[in-house]
């Protein structure tokens, strides 16, 4: 089974408050009605692409509940509770446990001082990236690496370039060999041995693409990306990130997949 094969996710209904979400600029406010339609669509195309949806209640507490992937990382094997670098989404955690343990038999967690973003980690075939930033700490990701070997995966620590928030924010697998990046991405000499598409100028925010089964979505802002990944043999499927942006989000972020 291919790494980005999945029949099944997680993923969280935005609660109102997500129009009040972390954000590293002063962007106005998304508006909650087009950001819930957005979810829906990106829902949807899930389900379109064969997976079974556990679809969690929103969280009015947690504006950034609707981003699953942070608190959280699975593959096949099991599941690690992780401890998001942002303090004010700590408490997802406790929201977080049951759910993973309704689906997987092993859950681990990191402790006290070792932060790590889901965000921050890559899955390759041949290894885990795990993205140091101001999300995710070298405690965080030794921890999470640990945590990894014990479920039988690899990992790798690295570097996230400076500016990059999260690690896929920069990065994202197209295929066994492929992978779609900025260029700041591109030039920190990180995936050495894999081929890179480089996002073109402008269209950065396109390397947030989510590859599922035989399908990558790709936000439907970045029309130059698009047709590259079709040039290189791949379906595109684009959907509306325009709302979800102005939280600095993506397409990985909304789900856990396995």
């Amino acid at each position: 089974m291919r790494v980005f094969d999945f029949t099944d996710a997680i993923a969280r209904a935005p609660a109102p408050s997500v129009v009040h979400g972390l954000r590293r600029d002063s962007s106005p406010d998304p508006d909650f009605e087009k950001l819930r339609a957005e979810h829906l669509a990106y829902v949807a195309a899930l389900q379109g692409a064969g997976l079974t949806v556990d679809i969690l209640p929103p969280l009015d507490a947690f504006p950034d509940s609707i981003f699953v992937e942070d608190p959280a990382f699975v593959i096949p094997q099991g599941a690690i509770l992780l401890r998001p670098g942002a303090p004010s989404r700590l408490g997802e955690r406790e929201h977080t446990r049951d759910v993973l343990k309704r689906h997987f038999g092993q859950v681990h967690e990191l402790a006290d001082g070792e932060n790590a973003d889901g965000g921050d980690v890559l899955v390759t075939p041949k290894t885990i990236f795990i993205g140091l930033s101001k999300r995710t700490n070298r405690a965080g990701a030794e921890a999470l690496k640990a945590a990894l070997k014990s479920l039988g995966r690899d990992a790798r620590v690295v570097q996230t370039p400076p500016a990059i928030l999260h690690f896929k924010t920069a990065s994202s697998l197209l295929d066994e060999e492929t992978l779609l990046v900025t260029r700041a991405m591109a030039d920190s000499n990180v995936f050495e041995g894999f081929r890179l598409i480089v996002t073109p100028d402008g269209e950065e925010g396109a390397a947030n693409a989510l590859r599922v089964n035989g399908t990558v979505l790709v936000g439907d802002r970045f029309p130059q990306t698009r047709e590259l990944i079709r040039k290189h043999g791949l379906s595109v499927q684009s959907l509306a990130v325009t709302e979800i942006a102005k939280l600095d989000a993506g397409l990985s972020c909304m789900s856990l997949r396995w």
